[in-house]
This record gives structure tokens, sequence and C-alpha cells, in this order.
């Protein structure tokens, strides 16, 4: 290259570099202030475009809960002036006030007269260190501030002046202060409020000029079809307490997630993909929207639940309790009165489906928000799913248990008869009787197995308990899952637990011992077991199958909103598979079978279309309660389909929560509508 076109080369580049200097210059030192307004004055802001969250629907496909259509007001940032965002906030807190919509805000301040409102989170019987966390970091206050004083810094920071009508200074604190918390700025714009009436937008619109910073945007409400149905297996949404842990799954701080129940462990299913907006403001505040991605819905969810079945067991369990508790009332003390809560579950025996999940009483999970006070503070803690938390003594219904360990071990057989004369002497401290001699002053005479479980005699259960002894009560418990995780879907299952000499040593201390006594009382369903109403079921679905104890669950499958199509299948899952004599299982179900056909439900089902296999059970209650009900039972005899499991706080005695499992039946096999009458005052079965 020739030494002329060397040089020409380097001035070339030396002149673009004087060009590239000169426009720099003039970017940002002549210009730069007007472009930075000019930045100010226009910049884009993403707001996302919400997706619906998947339907969650029942085994039949009938929908349980869905969305609806409504409107939330995001606020934008601008360069608008305090005194310009201050005017707009209290018209808009104005205008909702008038709709009946309540802001909600994170300020632990009340409204005129200010007081804070601190709450006892970690109950340690004051809010002092609720206070003064939240007060740390914050460099404009100081603890020891009264609320009033806390309030006239916000106001010297926000810039609220006289123009602000004092009935909405606190309110206009509380959105800029929630506001700031949630990250505002120029590309994270506030939702100040969500699903509010048509009335409220139309008025916004109607005042664009007023509210230039204010967007409407369309957004997906959860509708709950049913009401209070199966809410303690659907669950609930809420707001985002802990941010941190959904950060990096794309949430934004305003989104909701599923709090309890389906909602919450189908979260990642549910939830759809956000859509973006683009927003440009303008330098008079005008908003231009472009779509630029669309939402996507969330997969919907096919339960095992079957929503006519649950309706009837919600409905059934709700009624039947109501009508012991009224007439108890006036009876006397542990006649029934006292009756006001209970659960009822539903399996399939052959894979461990869930068909019916109840517990009364119950609550509207969309209007939760709204009614958490009441709910909370509720004394029959309507919050409480007893399906699953609830732990019964099982009273009569371990019998079968005992019965099938008795054998199994060789301690019993299934023609041997024990005697039944009243009461139990094998221990001289310690001689219980059984129910029929302390309620009647007879006896059941000789019994062998069957005849003992269709007569629920105690001393026969005594007698095969003390000699199977409470080890091999333990591992036959243990292999039936009772005091055993489930192991189904929902969150706040319980375990339960089955009494034996480790536990009660965890109960009373390490120096307990366990005694003969324990293990007989254990036999019975009395000591130290309690289990829940699903572990019941399962344990009954277990024996109605032959063996094969399956893990419960709830969750059908999982299909794609857009087409249907199916994303995941829930399979069956066998947790156990227990080797049982087939004579001696025969022995307990022909018992099981003797119970609804001439034993303590007998009544209840006299007449029956369906051969049942039942038991009722009778928990102790104590000296001023009455006793909880119990009633377990399987259907078809000859060719089981499902297992139930009723339990009723108070109830009195077994037979009183059979009724709901006859309604359960009814619904199941299509026999039609019974409503049976069958609580009696004076009467007394296991």
């Amino acid at each position: 290259m020739s030494n002329a076109r060397l040089i020409f080369i380097r001035v070339i580049i030396i002149a673009l570099g004087i060009v590239l200097a000169v426009r720099l210059y003039n970017l940002q030192i002549i210009n730069g202030e007007a472009y930075l307004q000019a930045s100010n004055s226009r910049s884009t802001t993403t707001i996302a475009e919400k997706a619906p969250r998947g339907d969650i629907k029942d085994r039949n496909g009938k929908t349980l809960v869905t969305n609806r259509e409504g409107y939330s007001l995001i606020w934008v940032k601008t360069a608008a002036s305090d005194k310009e965002l201050n005017k707009m906030l209290a018209k808009l807190a104005e205008i909702l006030k008038q709709s009946g919509y309540e802001l909600e805000d994170s300020l632990p301040v009340s409204d005129y007269p200010y007081t804070y409102i601190f709450k006892d989170s970690n109950s340690d019987g004051t809010a002092d260190d609720e206070m003064a966390e939240w007060f740390e970091g914050k460099k404009r206050l100081e603890l020891g501030m009264s609320a009033e004083e806390v309030i006239d810094v916000y106001r010297d920071v926000f810039g609220i002046d006289e123009e602000v009508p004092e009935e909405f200074v606190r309110t206009v604190i509380g959105i800029r202060y929630e506001a700031e918390v949630n990250g505002f700025s120029f590309s994270t714009p506030y939702t100040i409020a969500q699903d509010v009436d048509i009335e409220v937008v139309t008025q916004i619109k109607e005042q664009r000029s007023e509210f230039q910073d204010i967007e409407v945007t369309s957004d997906y409400f959860r509708q709950y079809e049913f009401g209070s149905l199966a809410a303690h297996i659907l669950g609930r949404i809420g707001k985002i307490d802990n941010y941190e842990q959904y950060r990096d799954k794309g949430y934004a701080y305003n989104d909701v997630v599923g709090k309890q129940g389906i909602e919450k462990i189908c979260e990642d299913e549910l939830r759809g993909s956000d859509g973006r907006k683009m927003v440009n403001s303008t330098d008079n505040g005008e908003l231009l929207g472009l779509h630029n991605e669309d939402a996507v819905a969330g997969n919907y969810v096919v339960l095992t639940l079957d929503a006519d079945l649950q309706m009837v067991a919600e409905e059934s369990l709700k009624n039947t309790i109501l009508d012991i508790a009224q007439k108890g009332k006036d009876a006397g003390a542990q006649k029934g009165g006292d009756a006001n809560a209970g659960a009822a579950v539903v399996l399939d025996v052959k894979n461990g489906e869930t068909l019916a999940l109840a517990t009364y009483p119950s609550y509207n999970p969309e209007t939760f928000n709204d009614m958490y006070s009441e709910l909370s503070n509720d004394e029959n803690t309507p919050l409480w799913n007893r399906a699953i938390s609830g732990t019964y003594s099982p009273g009569s219904t371990f019998k079968p248990l005992t019965a099938i360990a008795a054998l199994e071990t060789g301690a019993v057989t299934i023609t041997e008869q024990l005697l039944c004369d009243g009461i139990y002497k094998y221990f001289k401290d310690y001689q219980p009787k059984c129910w029929i001699y302390l309620d009647y002053h007879l006896t059941h005479g000789w019994e062998n197995v069957t005849d003992a479980i269709e007569d629920s005699c105690n001393l026969y259960f005594y007698e095969a308990g003390r000699r199977t002894d409470i080890e091999a009560l333990e591992k036959y418990a243990s292999m039936f899952g009772l005091g055993e995780y489930t192991g189904i879907e929902l969150t706040e299952e319980s375990k339960g637990n089955m009494a034996g000499p480790e536990y009660k040593k965890k109960i009373e201390g390490e120096d307990a011992v366990w005694y003969g006594g324990d293990t007989i009382q254990a036999a019975i369903g009395q000591s130290y077991s309690n289990f829940t109403p699903i572990q019941l079921a399962n344990y009954i679905a277990t024996i109605a199958n032959g063996g094969t104890r399956y893990r419960p669950h709830i969750v059908k499958s999982i299909h794609k909103t857009s087409d249907g199509s199916l994303v995941k299948k829930t399979e069956p899952v066998v947790e156990n598979q227990i080797q049982l004599n087939a004579e001696n299982l025969d022995a307990v179900k022909r018992g099981m079978y003797g119970v609804v056909d001439e034993g303590s439900a007998s009544k209840i089902f006299q007449g029956y279309d369906i051969e049942i296999g039942g038991k009722t059970g009778t928990a102790q209650g104590s000296s001023n309660d009455s006793n909880t009900a119990l009633f377990v039972a399987f259907a078809p005899y000859y060719d089981p389909e499902i297992a139930v499991c009723v339990v009723i706080e108070h109830g009195v005695r077994g037979v009183n929560a059979a009724p709901v499992a006859r309604d359960i039946f009814d619904e199941y096999f299509g026999l039609g509508e019974s409503v049976v009458e069958t609580y009696e005052v004076g009467e007394l079965l296991p």
C-alpha cells in the first residue's frame, strides 16, 4: 500500500472521530438537559397483561373453579408533581369509597385518630418486637414516635398539603407508601385496586384528564361455581407473602398465588404466562398502548372428586350434625347438644381416588378475605380441614384391625370362641366391663371373631388384644396406614398416632410404664390412638380390596387449556401389599356385614338394596362432652367399589354417623333420596 493511500485512510478515520466527538458533545453537554427532560417526559412502561389461571374441574368435567373478567386500576409513574399526584389519588380514593371499595395497605397506622395497629405475629403476648422491626431501617422515622408523628412525617415526604381533604390524607399516604414498598418506578407500575366496579371504571374514563396516570386494565378473578363446595380441597389464592421465593419464577410483587388446597399444590400448572403491554407516556400525560405479547392461560386441573357426591356428603354431614344438636340440646349433658362438626371421606377401593372429602363447618373461598377475622375467631374452626387434619380416637372402628392382627398372628382362630360374661377378669387390679353389661347388665356369651365384630364385644377384643400384644397391634396398624401420613397431595395432613409404649412416653414422660390394661384399651380403639378420617377410610378400603393399600390421591389429570391435551396423569400408587389369609379376612368382613345386617347399624340400612360391610364406633368424650360418633363402611359387599368414613364430633354414638354414609351410598349407586331419622337420646350402641 502506498504512503499516499495510507495517509488518506488516516485522515478519514480522524475526521470520523471528530464528527462523533462533536455529536457526543452536542448530545451530552449542550443539549443534555433537554434530552433528559424529554426522556423523563416520554418513557416506556411495561404493564403485564394478566393470564387467566386454569380452571379446576371434577372427574366428570364439571367446572368447580373458573375465572371472571373484571378491572384493575394501575398507577403508571410519570413526571407529575407531588401536588398533582396527591390531588389525583385523593379524587380516586373518593370514587372508590363511594363505590364501597376498601383500599388496603401495610402501613401499620389506623385512620384518624391515628393509632398503631401492629399485630402480635409471633404470639408472644406483645407487638413490641413487630413494631421495632418495622421501624428498623426507616431513615425518616424513629422508634418511640407516636402514630400521629409518623403520619406527619409522611405528609412531608409525599408533599401532602391542605388541598387534600383531611378524610383522605391517610388513604393517600397509604397508597403512596404501599407503592414505594412494591418498588414503584417508571418501569414498574403499581396496582392500586383490583376487581373494581364498572361504575368506577366509567367515572375514571369520563374524567380522563384528571386520571392521566391511571391505567384501567382487564383482569381475571377467581370464581367458585358452587360457593363453599369442597372449599378445603379447592383452597384459595391471595397476595404473595414472601416475594423472595417467587421472584426467580417471574412473579411480580403484586401477583397472587395459591395459598391452600389445589390452588396451592397445583400453582405451577394453574398459573399462566402473562402477556406484555408497552405503554408510552408522552409529555402531556397521554398513554399509548402497544400489545407485543399475548397472555397464555394456565393449564386446567381435573380432580378425582365427584362434585355431586361431594355435595351430598357435605349436605348430609351438615344436616345430620344439626339434627343431633337440635334433638340433644334439652336432653342433658352428653346427649349431643354440643354436636358441632365432622368429616366424611369416600375413596375408590380399587385405585385410591378420592371421590369426596367433606368437612363441616366450612367457608366460601370467594369471600375468605372479607370474612377472615370472623372465620379465624370462630370456635368451631371452619378453616380446619377435619377430613385430613382432624385426629380422632377410632373407638370400635378399630376392632376389625385388632381382629386381623389377632388372626394373622395366631393369637385367635376364626372358629375359637371367647366368653363374654360382662366383666374382664384377667387382671386383678383392672377389670373393665363390656358395653352391653354397663348399659343393660347383659352379656354376649360365647363369641367367635365374626360374632364379636357384629356385636362389638369389648371382652372378646380385650382378650384378643392381650394375646396379640401391643407390638403386633402397632405393626398391623402401620401396615394399614393408621397413624401414618396417607400421602394425599393436599398439605396440612396430620399423621395421627397409634397407641403404644413409646407414644405413651412421649405424652407422659420417659418414666411412663405401659401396662397390660393399656394394651386391651388400645385393642378396642381407646387409649392413645388417634387417626384422621382419611386414614380410617383408607384402612377400610384396604380390607375391602383384600389387602392393597393405595396412596389416596385427588389430582386425576392436568390438561392444556388451549386444546385439552393431556399434560400429566396421576397413576395409582400401591403403598403396601399386605399378605392376608383369605379365610381370616373373610371372617372379619362377615362380621362387618353383620353390623349392617343385624347389628348396631341395621336400623339405618334396613331393607337397603345394596349389601354393605361396616362398623360403628363410639369414642368416649370427657365428663362434660358428648362422645364422638364414627362409622366406616364399604360397598357393595361382594365386589367393593368404595369405602366411606364418617366422623361426627359430639355425635353421641356411632350409629348416628351412619345416615351420612347411607346418603353417600344412595348418591353413588343412584338409589334416590333418603334422609334417615335415627337419633335417639336413650339408645346406647357402640
